[in-house]
């Protein structure tokens, strides 16, 4: 929960590209990651899927400046902006880039093939018309870090109050594998980025993990159905908030130009 999305590789980078801050190839390789491609398609004067390259140089003679991360989920069109249509198939997807500048969003769809630990994986980006207006329920940076802090101490009393497994030793190591794995990877956010965008994302995906090892490994102490009712009503407002300074986070480079 709350790991890396493809979608917020692609804004990042794609706003340190844009910015000239980096080279095509080391951007390119950044979006990729562990996939094997992307490619782009319904670019508007393109007849076919381009990579990512030509894609982003394409975006920039159309007027764009930026992206932004959408991270929706049923009932909450968390950083996006309509029209119906796009919205529908980034709640698909369940993550999205929209593009500031000009009226573009790309939506990703993942095809894998291969055995477990072989996996090839290819993404097509779908480019869609969206509507030119503020994204949903985005915060600002310094919003989205009082709302984590306040929201982790929160779940951490309610959880522990509870017996949950997200509470204890099993969340704890898994918190330090992830600090490890975030080490190696400083520069998910790309340069030009704040550092508090930085620290704001670290945390965001410390809580994202808190509450996905709360609901992976069992139900702790909570066995009565009140309780796990209780677990779920306390888990369910802190994986939004972290959803909400996550896009936050990625967003800011975009929402530091507009200031």
């Amino acid at each position: 929960m709350l790991s890396e999305p493809r979608s917020g590789r692609l804004a990042a980078w794609g706003n340190a590209l844009l910015a000239g801050l980096v080279s095509p190839d080391d951007a390119v390789l950044a979006m990729v990651g562990d996939d094997a491609v992307h490619r782009v398609e319904g670019l508007p004067g393109e007849s076919g899927p381009v990579g990512l390259t030509l894609a982003l140089g394409r975006l920039r003679t159309l007027g764009v400046t930026g992206l932004r991360l959408a991270l929706p989920a049923p009932g909450h069109p968390l950083g996006l902006s309509g029209p119906p249509a796009f919205n529908a198939r980034a709640l698909e997807a369940e993550e999205a880039v929209v593009a500031y500048g000009a009226p573009y969003g790309l939506v990703p769809e993942v095809s894998e093939a291969g055995p477990a630990g072989d996996v090839h994986v290819e993404v097509l980006w779908h480019c869609l018309p969206v509507r030119e207006a503020p994204p949903a329920d985005v915060p600002s940076l310094g919003e989205a870090e009082r709302e984590l802090a306040e929201a982790l101490r929160e779940a951490t009393e309610v959880l522990s109050k509870l017996d949950v497994a997200g509470s204890g030793p099993v969340a704890e190591a898994a918190v330090d594998a992830y600090r490890a794995r975030a080490e190696r990877g400083r520069e998910a956010l790309a340069p030009g980025y704040p550092p508090r965008a930085v620290r704001v994302l670290e945390l965001a995906q410390r809580v994202g993990l808190l509450v996905s090892v709360a609901f992976e490994n069992g139900h702790g102490g909570a066995v009565s159905a009140s309780e796990m009712a209780a677990r779920g009503a306390a888990l369910r407002p802190v994986e939004r908030t972290a959803r909400r300074a996550q896009v936050a986070a990625y967003n800011a480079y975009v929402e530091e130009r507009e200031r």
